[in-house]
């Protein structure tokens, strides 16, 4: 029996997981402007209307394959995250090493990434996905920030803003990183954001005091 065959014998999930590999290698290849369903068929080696069995556009497709990558990403950070143990300060640095290392900090990875953050203005789909997973990263890194300013015994910053700050930091070095690689190492990436998260404390340890005065 053919591939066609092989497909058709496997399970739901797993169909649907081949075709989000294959609709992330063709990503990373093709980019967005040479991404088909036609392409996508030729790497997973099925059919185009079994493909549109799973799928009811090309959009929806894509669309599952970012919120795939984004969730597989944030649940190895957490996972990262966890095994940093109980010391807040340990459980933010372990998010920024998890986020700055492989496999996020991979070319393959980050050029995807960049695809799927060009289709976001275009594509419905993509922005509610963008939304979901955007927030999903958000929402950790505030409690990790909370965890920490609590612990440090310092006034409370606006924990959503800062936030923001961060996840900013990090699409920046992302991008720049997937530009050009020798550009900055891993090290000197974490390095600069827990810099950052120094400078904040420092900054509402001095705020703390000039409001007690």
């Amino acid at each position: 029996m053919g591939e066609l065959g092989k497909f058709e014998r496997k399970l739901p999930e797993e169909r649907r997981r081949a075709l989000i590999e294959a609709t992330l290698a063709c990503l990373a290849r093709e980019g967005h402007a040479g991404l088909s369903i036609r392409k996508i068929s030729q790497e997973a080696g099925i059919s185009v209307g079994l493909i549109n069995h799973h799928y009811s556009s090309k959009d929806e497709l894509v669309g599952h394959a970012y919120e795939t990558l984004s969730l597989g990403l944030l649940a190895n950070i957490r996972d990262k995250v966890e095994a940093a143990g109980s010391d807040p300060r340990a459980r933010l640095s372990a998010y920024f090493r998890a986020s700055l290392s492989a496999p996020v900090l991979e070319r393959s990875t980050l050029r995807t990434w960049v695809v799927f953050w060009g289709m976001i203005d275009h594509s419905t789909i993509m922005t509610e996905v963008h939304d979901r997973t955007y927030g999903e990263y958000r929402r950790l890194l505030e409690t990790l920030l909370a965890d920490l300013w609590t612990a440090s015994g310092r006034p409370m910053p606006d924990l959503r803003l800062a936030a923001i700050g961060l996840i900013a930091i990090h699409d920046g070095l992302w991008l720049e990183w997937c530009l050009n690689p020798q550009t900055f190492s891993s090290e000197e990436a974490i390095g600069l954001c827990e810099q950052w998260t120094d400078a904040m404390l420092a900054t509402q340890s001095v705020s703390g005091a000039v409001i007690q005065n």
